[in-house]
C-alpha cells in the first residue's frame, strides 16, 4: 500500500507469453507452406525464396520462448526450427558421394539479353574448359557477339533457340551431344519465365513440361529456372528423376542472383539438374561483368 493506494504489481507473464506466440506463429505458418508445397500465388510464390533466412530468423522465436518460459510456444518454436533446418542444411553438405566415370563440364549463365561481356565469358570458357555452354537470354546480337569474340573457336557446335542455345565442344545434334569414342549425353538449356502474378501459370507450366530423367542417356538440364529448392514446382521436376548438382556437392546455398548489384547475391535460381547416374565432383560460381545472374560451373562424371 502506497499512500492510502494498493498497488498491483504489472502481469508481465501474459504480454511475454503473447510476444512468444507473435513470434511462433508467422515462422511455423512459413514451415508448414515450405514443408507442404503450400505456396499460391505470384508474391507468395516469390517470397518462398527467402526460406534460407527465414530458417536462421526461426532462432528468435525460440529464444524468446524459452527466455519466457514458456513451455508450449518453445516447443513448436523449436519443431518449426528443426523443419526449415531440414530443408535448407543439407544443401551446404552435399552426399559425399562421386561416381567415377567420364569427365564432363557444364557451364550456365544468364546473358541478361546481351548485356553480359562476351569477352569475359569467352575468357570464362577458356578458363574453365566446359563441354556444353547453357545460355539463356540469348539474343542474334548476343550470338555475333560472342561470335566475334572466339566463342565459336572453342565450342564449334551449337543448336539456338528461343532466347536460349546450347554450345558444345562435341559434336550436337538437337539436344544430344555425342562425346568423343562413343557415348552421349543430352543437355537442354532452360528459362521458365519468372513466378510474377502474371506469369505464374506459365512459370510452372514451363518447370512441369521439362523433359523426366531418361534410362536410355543421362540428361542434364541447365540454366536460369527461376526457382529456389524451395520451391515445389522445381521439386516436382527434381522428382522426374533428377538432383540439384550443387546440392550433392554442398554448394546448394551459394546464391546466384542478383550478381553485380548494389546488394550482394540473395538466392538461388541457377541450377545443374542431373540424373541419379551422373557424378558431382564441384560445383561452382562466377561474376561475369553486365549480367545480374553468376556463371554456374558444375564438373560432372558421366557413366561409362
Amino acid at each position: 500500500m502506497v499512500g492510502g493506494t494498493i498497488v498491483t504489481p504489472a502481469r508481465r507473464a501474459p504480454v511475454r507469453a503473447s510476444l512468444a506466440w507473435v513470434l511462433v506463429i508467422p515462422f511455423a505458418v512459413w514451415a508448414l507452406a515450405r514443408v507442404a508445397g503450400l505456396e499460391r500465388g505470384g508474391p507468395l510464390t516469390q517470397v518462398m525464396s527467402a526460406t534460407p533466412y527465414v530458417a536462421l530468423g526461426s532462432l528468435l522465436p525460440v529464444l524468446v520462448a524459452v527466455s519466457g518460459r514458456r513451455p508450449v510456444a518453445a516447443c513448436v518454436a523449436v519443431a518449426t526450427t528443426l523443419a526449415l533446418a531440414s530443408c535448407v542444411l543439407p544443401r551446404a553438405f552435399g552426399d559425399g558421394a562421386v561416381a567415377g566415370g567420364r569427365p564432363f563440364t557444364v557451364l550456365s549463365v544468364n546473358l541478361l539479353v546481351e548485356r553480359a561481356d562476351p569477352a569475359a565469358l569467352v575468357d570464362l570458357v577458356r578458363r574453365v574448359r566446359p563441354d556444353v555452354l547453357s545460355a539463356q537470354e540469348l539474343t542474334p546480337e548476343a550470338v555475333a557477339r560472342l561470335d566475334g569474340a572466339g566463342l565459336g573457336g572453342m565450342l564449334p557446335y551449337r543448336e539456338l533457340g528461343a532466347e536460349r542455345g546450347v554450345y558444345s565442344r562435341h559434336p550436337l545434334t538437337g539436344s544430344v551431344v555425342t562425346l568423343p569414342g562413343g557415348g552421349r549425353v543430352e543437355v537442354f538449356a532452360v528459362h521458365p519465365p519468372q513466378p510474377s502474378s502474371e506469369n505464374l501459370e506459365l512459370w510452372r507450366t514451363a518447370l512441369a513440361s521439362l523433359p523426366a530423367a531418361s534410362a536410355e542417356i543421362p540428361r542434364i538440364l541447365a540454366g536460369d529456372f527461376n526457382a529456389t529448392l524451395d520451391h515445389a514446382a522445381l521439386r516436382e521436376v527434381l522428382a522426374r528423376g533428377y538432383t540439384d548438382a550443387a546440392d550433392r556437392a554442398g554448394a546448394g546455398l551459394v546464391p546466384t542472383w542478383p550478381a553485380n548489384a548494389r546488394l550482394p547475391p540473395m538466392i538461388t535460381i541457377d541450377h545443374v539438374l542431373v540424373d541419379a547416374r551422373v557424378g558431382v565432383r564441384e560445383v561452382g560460381v562466377h561474376t561475369l561483368p553486365g549480367t545480374d545472374h553468376r556463371a554456374v560451373v558444375a564438373r560432372l562424371e558421366l557413366p561409362q
